[in-house]
Parts: C-alpha cells; sequence; structure tokens
C-alpha cells in the first residue's frame, strides 16, 4: 500500500537560500509515516503492548529544491517487513512537486520495534507480521 500526504511548503519551513531546510524533510517523512498508520489498528495494538517503532537509520537523497508556495506529496510505503525473527523493517519515501514527476527528496527508512519495558529492539513475531500484513500493507 502507497500512502500519499501533501503538505504546502510555508515560509517557516526554508533555510537561508530560500529553499526547504534539510532537517524539514525529516519532519515531512514522520508525517507521513504517522498518517501511513492512522488508517489501522497497528499504532493502537502495539502501544497496548508496550511496543514503539524506533527509527534506527536513515538514508536520504536531495535531489530538487522545494520552495515556499509549492505542494509536495510524500508518497510512503512499507518496503521490507522484517521476518519472523528479524527485527530490521524498511520504508521507502519519495517527495514529489505537487502534479509533477519532480523527486524532490527521496529515502530509506529502517525501523525496529522497541520494547518499552526493556528498552530493547525486539524481534517480529508472527502476530505482529500478520497485522502488518493484513492492516497496514493493504
Amino acid at each position: 500500500m502507497t500512502k500519499e500526504v501533501k503538505i504546502k511548503v510555508r515560509g517557516y519551513h526554508l533555510d537561508g537560500y530560500q529553499h526547504v531546510n534539510n532537517a524539514r524533510y525529516l519532519e515531512f517523512f514522520e508525517e507521513a509515516r504517522w498518517a501511513f498508520f492512522e488508517e489501522s489498528d497497528a499504532l493502537k495494538t502495539l502501544q497496548d503492548k508496550n511496543i514503539m517503532f524506533v527509527v534506527v537509520n536513515v538514508n536520504i537523497n536531495y535531489r530538487y529544491p522545494a520552495s515556499v508556495g509549492q505542494t509536495i506529496v510524500i508518497k510512503s510505503q512499507l518496503d521490507h517487513l522484517a521476518d519472523v525473527g528479524s527485527k530490521k523493517s524498511t520504508f521507502k519515501q519519495t517527495i514529489y512537486l505537487e502534479n509533477t514527476d519532480t523527486v524532490v527528496c527521496d529515502a530509506i527508512i529502517t525501523f525496529v520495534l522497541f520494547d518499552a519495558k526493556t528498552q530493547r529492539a525486539i524481534a517480529t513475531t508472527e502476530e505482529i507480521r500478520e497485522m502488518f500484513v493484513n492492516e497496514v500493507s493493504n
């Protein structure tokens, strides 16, 4: 499943060069990941089990400078879901200028599931994997 989020670039998103500051793209990607999960019960189910998502790596490519007044579209998809017993999963996220094929920025976001009680990454269980496949990926 690919989820799209639109954001209008505002003045406070800009840096001294009058284009979106590199750090803001991380915020845009995070906003889009939250939106990705809002349509399912996955976050609530994990929170009830004291499990959180923790980003452990971001590989980001800046390709085109977005500026004030433009609308960007962030497309997010679960790129790789950890196998049972594994820990790392990835999101593929791409930002486009609205109504164009212009890629502004793209990233691979690696995350793990994190046990809030033990403060450690945990392996994906069959139950969690099924939840992702059934609730999130469709």
